[in-house]
């Protein structure tokens, strides 16, 4: 999934919708620490090279449908969106799956997520799919506005988990 370069206007500022580069990676984890505390070294250098850097360089890899997109204001990224197409997890159909999203708190009154959400939801459709899910934490309720914001509401599947204990 290709995304052209899309100029946007938020707010008194425009900013651009464009795929990831490897010169975001900075920003996007600087965005991400901003927002859930956590440092997560080399987790976006892994996501920008799954979905972004190796299907560019492997055509066998682009039926993955996966995308990292990244809304920007010239050189600085003020948002970002991560998702990809899956199928048949628990008899799951193929659909859209979004699972990192993040706005700089500064510019979040500007529809920037929104924006990144339904470029994704574009993507996704025109790849045929009809039906987009996430997971979020309950507590996560700025995340869980948010989405129900967008139309988004429970689905018919429940997440299971245990605590391992050490061997």
């Amino acid at each position: 999934m290709t995304m052209p370069e899309i100029l946007l206007r938020g707010g008194d500022a425009a900013y651009t919708l464009r795929t990831a580069t490897q010169g975001d990676i900075a920003q996007v984890a600087a965005i991400d620490v901003s927002i859930t505390g956590i440092e997560k070294p080399g987790y976006w250098e892994d996501i920008h090279d799954r979905y972004v850097r190796q299907p560019a360089e492997d055509a066998s890899l682009a039926h993955l449908n996966r995308l990292f997109l990244c809304a920007c204001q010239g050189e600085t990224v003020i948002g970002f969106i991560v998702g990809e197409i899956r199928a048949w997890e628990f008899g799951s159909p193929p659909c859209g799956w979004v699972f990192a999203i993040g706005v700089r708190r500064d510019v979040r009154t500007r529809h920037v997520a929104q924006t990144l959400f339904q470029a994704a939801c574009d993507s996704f459709r025109a790849a045929g799919i009809s039906i987009i899910r996430t997971m979020l934490a309950r507590e996560n309720t700025l995340a869980m506005s948010f989405f129900r914001s967008q139309g988004m509401m429970a689905g018919p599947f429940i997440q299971l988990e245990m605590e391992l204990q050490p061997s």
